[in-house]
């Protein structure tokens, strides 16, 4: 879609510039909506070949992957989005975001059940984690509009090629760390001291730097690969 058409709408109201925008990402929707719908499915069958819930988790995680999107598409129905506002919900949007791409490292659950459903289960993940990366490029792809708006090629240049480097530092956080998002406000002073340690005392803390710099450039990779496909345009 290139700079949408919803950001030239003039005096309209903001519920039928949502529903502009709606129709306008049909096809995107649909598309979020059969692939989560896949996974329902995937995860009903394994529900009832194991007996176990364990892999309800995989719902939640979900559900926060696509905050972040929601959140950009909210805010690209908007019409009038002054740039410090932009830069208020940005903060919000880049404090929800690590969800999405961090279904990836749920792989890790592998390790611990039965090799008869090894096959399964890898397919389970993979589906929900190719899920949250599709909404995190549409939504990364939204802020990148958004951004253009009220800030230079340069700077959005830049603030989308080190954001992929947030999310991978932001996912070891999620998973070697066992922090959330709303830990910010709930826990602060901790959480910047875990942040500061890694920053401070790199060699001890050689795997957050390791899954920060190999997530991002995956991270990077894929979202102009993504690009390059045209899905958006």
């Amino acid at each position: 879609m290139g700079c949408s058409p919803y950001y030239s709408l003039k005096n309209i109201s903001h519920m039928q510039r949502l529903k502009t925008l709606i129709f306008d990402r049909f096809h995107i929707l649909f598309t979020l909506f059969a692939a989560f719908g896949v996974c329902l499915i995937l995860l009903m069958i394994r529900l009832k070949l194991s007996q176990s819930y364990f892999f309800l988790f995989l719902v939640w995680n979900i559900f926060l992957a696509a905050l972040p999107y929601a959140l950009t598409f909210y805010l690209s129905s908007k019409q009038r989005l002054g740039k410090y506002q932009l830069m208020a919900w940005f903060g919000l949007w880049l404090l929800f975001l690590p969800n999405a791409p961090y279904i990836v490292t749920d792989l890790i659950h592998l390790q611990h059940f039965k090799a008869s459903f090894i096959v399964l289960d890898t397919v389970l993940i993979v589906a929900y984690a190719l899920c949250g990366l599709l909404f995190y490029f549409l939504s990364l792809r939204d802020m990148e509009l958004l951004l253009k708006v009220h800030f230079s090629d340069k700077i959005c240049s830049f603030t989308i090629f080190l954001i992929p480097f947030l999310m991978g530092f932001g996912v070891y956080l999620g998973r070697f760390l066992r922090w959330n998002s709303w830990d910010v406000v709930q826990r602060p002073l901790i959480l910047l001291q875990d942040m500061w340690e890694i920053v401070i005392y790199p060699m001890e803390h050689q795997l957050a730097w390791v899954m920060t710099f190999s997530f991002g450039i995956v991270l990077i990779l894929g979202y102009y690969g993504f690009k390059r496909i045209r899905f958006l345009n």
